[in-house]
């Protein structure tokens, strides 16, 4: 039987919820393959907003998505993810179908550059209050490197306080439930 990488459940879970023209947001732009998947399935109508606080991730994402022919739909913004909502016009707040957070560092550049607890604890609160009712986020984590296990633990600990009359939070894991095995949070607004 063939394996499902978390990329792979995110995407399934997202894409069940996207519809042509939807709005939605990369949190964590990376390497661009969430923006371009996010890209693909908003349509022509839809909006993408990407964020990412490393200069690289934006070049790449914005190399991807041109030679994609996708540019005319993803904004992309150098900034942090926990400056989402000052970032997106407001008209938006309250409508965003779907965000993607990826945590952890940039595969392929500087490993000790990665997401910082508070600010993923800012950004996903940011997240809560910008998306719509129905709309989904996807919170991949990577505890077991520097800093990991400390923001996984706090973000797990964050989403426990939700409201579960308006939020529903799963938690999928990579392997068997282990201490340090990435894992993904599928966070739906109920209403």
């Amino acid at each position: 039987m063939k394996r499902i990488s978390l990329a792979e459940i995110a995407h399934d879970t997202i894409g069940q919820t996207l519809q042509s023209g939807d709005i939605v947001v990369d949190a964590t732009v990376g390497n661009g393959h969430d923006t371009v998947f996010l890209a693909e399935n908003v349509g022509r109508g839809g909006k993408v907003f990407g964020f990412d606080v490393q200069p690289q991730a934006i070049q790449v994402t914005r190399q991807r998505i041109r030679q994609l022919g996708l540019d005319a739909r993803v904004t992309l913004f150098h900034a942090s993810h926990a400056d989402m909502a000052q970032h997106i016009p407001q008209q938006f707040h309250g409508c965003i179908q779907a965000i993607m957070f990826n945590l952890g560092y940039l595969p392929g550049a500087d490993k000790s550059v990665i997401t910082q607890t508070q600010s993923t604890l800012q950004a996903v609160g940011a997240a809560c209050r910008l998306l719509g009712a129905q709309g989904v986020i996807t919170v991949t984590a990577y505890p077991g490197h520097a800093g990991g296990d400390e923001e996984t633990h706090y973000l797990t600990h964050w989403l426990q306080q939700l409201d579960s009359a308006d939020y529903s939070v799963e938690t999928v894991f990579s392997q068997h439930h282990q201490a340090h095995a990435p894992r993904l949070f599928v966070i739906k607004k109920i209403n």
